[in-house]
């Protein structure tokens, strides 16, 4: 089996992260991408530890087994929808964590929590 030279695409990308509006936006996309994964990560270790197969688990939430082994073990976008009900299979939450200070606008009042919490 002969192997790809990839030697040109890595060049390529090389040249075009030199500009600075193309790297910030590769930035971004690698960052959530890893979110993604992240959370996707987290989910199948649930899963795991919970003794509950792929299937078992596409059962709980309404889903075809082929689509929830896909979405565990392929770099994928799922739908926040069915990680929100793998989650819920799970008996777990998402939460989205802010990882800084929040801008305050003058005069505002309310919650300054940092924590959104999906159910």
């Amino acid at each position: 089996m002969a192997t790809q030279d990839t030697g040109f695409h890595d060049r390529r990308l090389a040249r075009r992260l030199e500009d600075p509006e193309f790297r910030a936006e590769f930035d971004r996309q690698k960052r959530e991408i890893a979110g993604i994964d992240a959370i996707v990560h987290q989910l199948d270790a649930l899963r795991e530890e919970q003794g509950m197969t792929k299937a078992e688990l596409a059962r709980a939430i309404g889903k075809n087994p082929a689509a929830v082994r896909r979405l565990l073990t392929a770099s994928g976008n799922p739908e926040m929808r069915t990680v929100v009900a793998m989650a819920e299979a799970l008996n777990a939450e998402v939460k989205i964590v802010s990882r800084r200070a929040p801008k305050r606008r003058s005069g505002s009042k309310g919650n300054s929590a940092n924590t959104l919490e999906l159910a």
